[in-house]
């Protein structure tokens, strides 16, 4: 029954993603424009990505933020008001348009249209070393959104979302294409709602860039914690 519901989810990626760009293509046309107009670099923001088994591919954004943004400030977290952001960008991110060139990412077969989100290459540090929670994440395809995403999307802690992501992966064996549809569902909503679009500071009282620090080095130190199991054997 697994199988079958692994061929349904693929084959409702390619469907759905496949009529989503003919659809959206005068969408992409305007926002191409829009981004070029508003400022200097690429209409598309390619970010390397792991998806199942770790495995790395280039994730594809419309661009948000100013060329190399990703080496200045709070690197890769996005707080509010950040000054990366272009002006075109924010409204960009607040309706998640930015998120559409991965729709091609799901026709690859990188990311499916429901799944853990891929993380950036380097953000959990080590992959080979990280402990069994973190690693169970990526036993199947990354996503477009996800359990995650829906139940506080950057409201959430990397612990939160892995907790979420691991409870998609066993739910799906249960509910099949059925519990990705509810996502997808649940992730239009609360798109419209614009809700959860930036993270939390560690310390309201930081800048932008000693909290990203601190929530980096913390979300690194979770991951490679020992496995229960071998906390209880030592």
């Amino acid at each position: 029954m697994y199988s079958i519901n692994k061929f349904l989810k693929r084959f409702f990626d390619i469907v759905i993603c496949s009529i989503a760009i003919i659809v959206l293509t005068p969408l992409w046309i305007i926002v191409a424009i829009a981004i070029k107009c508003d400022s200097k670099g690429p209409v598309f923001f390619a970010q390397e990505r792991r998806t199942k088994n770790g495995r790395i591919f280039r994730m594809y954004k419309f661009r948000s933020m100013v060329v190399n943004a990703e080496s200045m400030g709070a690197g890769l977290f996005n707080y509010e008001n950040d000054p990366r952001v272009t002006k075109v960008g924010r409204f960009l991110r607040n309706t998640s348009i930015d998120e559409l060139p991965q729709l091609w990412n799901v026709i690859k077969g990188d990311l499916s249209i429901v799944g853990p989100r891929p993380c950036v290459k380097y953000e959990l540090g080590d992959f080979d070393t990280l402990n069994k929670k973190y690693k169970k994440r990526f036993e199947v395809r990354a996503g477009i959104t996800g359990l995650a995403q829906v139940k506080g999307r950057n409201e959430n802690s990397w612990e939160e979302k892995v907790t979420y992501d691991n409870q998609y992966i066993d739910e799906f064996k249960k509910q099949g294409l059925w519990l990705d549809i509810k996502i997808l569902f649940s992730t239009v909503a609360k798109v419209f709602r614009k809700q959860d679009i930036y993270e939390e500071k560690v310390d309201s009282t930081m800048d932008d860039a000693e909290s990203a620090r601190l929530a980096e080095e913390e979300i690194i130190r979770l991951a490679h914690l020992p496995d229960e199991e071998e906390i209880t054997v030592g």
